[in-house]
């Protein structure tokens, strides 16, 4: 009997110590995330499981094209997944399919996104506006079925959970998640 009570505080012990490594971990720095919708689609299918980097942007901005993940700004309970198009600062204006940025020097950039974008995806509309300190312009890469900036407005910085650092599934579609250097100016 005494052995069995020896075994059961030894099992004890590494789920207490595995608890106290994969919590922090999880909740802290990497945290995974299932892609549910069209809105990212070719780059992200629904379905799609990604792992959230939580850490990085505790030491530095993100970056244009970067994927996040974050909390919907009119119901935070909701977790989405888009692209950074707009950094804090910036004017974005879209008209007749391009995306044109204004950064704080006034010189335009004319975004080339066909590395990672079919030439048959338009940004459709007219829009223009401008970001202030810690506001972002996102957009999904399915331009015509993604609920994005263009709707619902500017992310606040506060609301960014993550970067989307790797897809780890399928399998067959493992890869980590680069940001594309795709802008060039006019």
């Amino acid at each position: 009997m005494k052995s069995f009570f020896v075994f059961l505080w030894e099992v004890a012990k590494i789920v207490i110590v595995a608890l106290l490594i994969v919590v922090p971990i999880r909740y802290f720095i990497f945290q995974p995330f299932f892609v549910k919708g069209q809105s990212m689609e070719p780059n992200f299918s629904d379905g799609d499981y990604l792992i959230v980097d939580e850490i990085s942007y505790r030491f530095r901005e993100p970056e244009r094209g970067e994927v996040i993940i974050f909390k919907y700004p009119k119901n935070p309970s909701q977790n989405y997944i888009k692209r950074i198009i707009g950094l804090p600062g910036e004017k974005i204006e879209i008209e007749e399919g391009k995306i044109l940025i204004y950064n704080n020097k006034e010189e335009e950039i004319m975004l080339d996104e066909s590395n990672y974008l079919s030439s048959l995806i338009l940004t459709l509309g007219a829009f223009n506006v401008e970001l202030s300190e810690n506001e972002y312009f996102v957009l999904g890469d399915n331009r015509t079925a993604s609920f994005d900036s263009r709707q619902w407005g500017l992310l606040p910085r506060e609301n960014i959970i993550g970067r989307a650092l790797v897809r780890a599934w399928p399998p067959a579609a493992f890869a980590k998640i680069e940001a594309p250097n795709y802008y060039s100016a006019n």
